[in-house]
């Protein structure tokens, strides 16, 4: 044994994770993680293979901690507390999204539950939600540290407590246009 600290991607992630939030993901290089892991930015790419490949595996990570939840109400929901108990969770789960990275667990939990519910089309159903959801837990998370700066008056946990609401409307809406009409 060399004494030199072991890494493994669950470690990386964890990492990762505590740095998005104390710094934010424009401070989240592999520099710095590296960094913070005592070894050299090299070393993590017997992990990962590129930037976008950790930001992937951080945005399962941060899909995976949203609450076990019954229906596609609350699984909506609990995505969206999810990437909001993260800084800037919003925008690496986007971004992986946006480019089909990582492991597609948002649209999955979704496509589950409408299943559950039965459903006629869940990967529709879920298609259709995730955008939702990302978006709106993009929006709110910006204007929340937009509070924490000052920039947009109120305070960064109100933000999120008063959007809830428009987020069940417009998830309601949602679901009305999905279902089943009668012919």
């Amino acid at each position: 044994m060399t004494g030199r600290p072991t890494h493994d991607l669950d470690g990386i992630v964890d990492a990762a994770i505590a740095l998005l939030d104390a710094y934010g993901l424009p401070d989240l290089s592999m520099r710095r993680l590296a960094s913070e892991l005592g070894v050299r930015a090299s070393a993590l790419y017997w992990h990962v293979e590129n930037k976008q490949s950790l930001l992937a595996a951080v945005a399962d990570r941060i899909v995976g901690q949203a609450a076990p939840s019954e229906g596609v109400r609350a699984t909506a929901h609990a995505l969206r507390d999810a990437l909001l108990a993260h800084r800037d969770g919003a925008e690496v789960v986007v971004s992986t999204a946006a480019l089909s990275l990582g492991s597609g667990a948002a649209h999955r939990r979704l496509a589950d539950a409408f299943a559950a519910e039965g459903a006629g089309d869940p990967d529709r159903g879920a298609r259709i939600l995730v955008p939702f959801v990302l978006g709106h837990a993009s929006i709110v998370q910006q204007r929340m540290q937009a509070a924490q700066i000052g920039a947009y008056d109120a305070d960064p946990a109100t933000v999120a407590a008063e959007t809830r609401a428009d987020f069940s409307d417009g998830l309601d809406a949602l679901l009305a246009g999905l279902a089943p009409h009668p012919a």
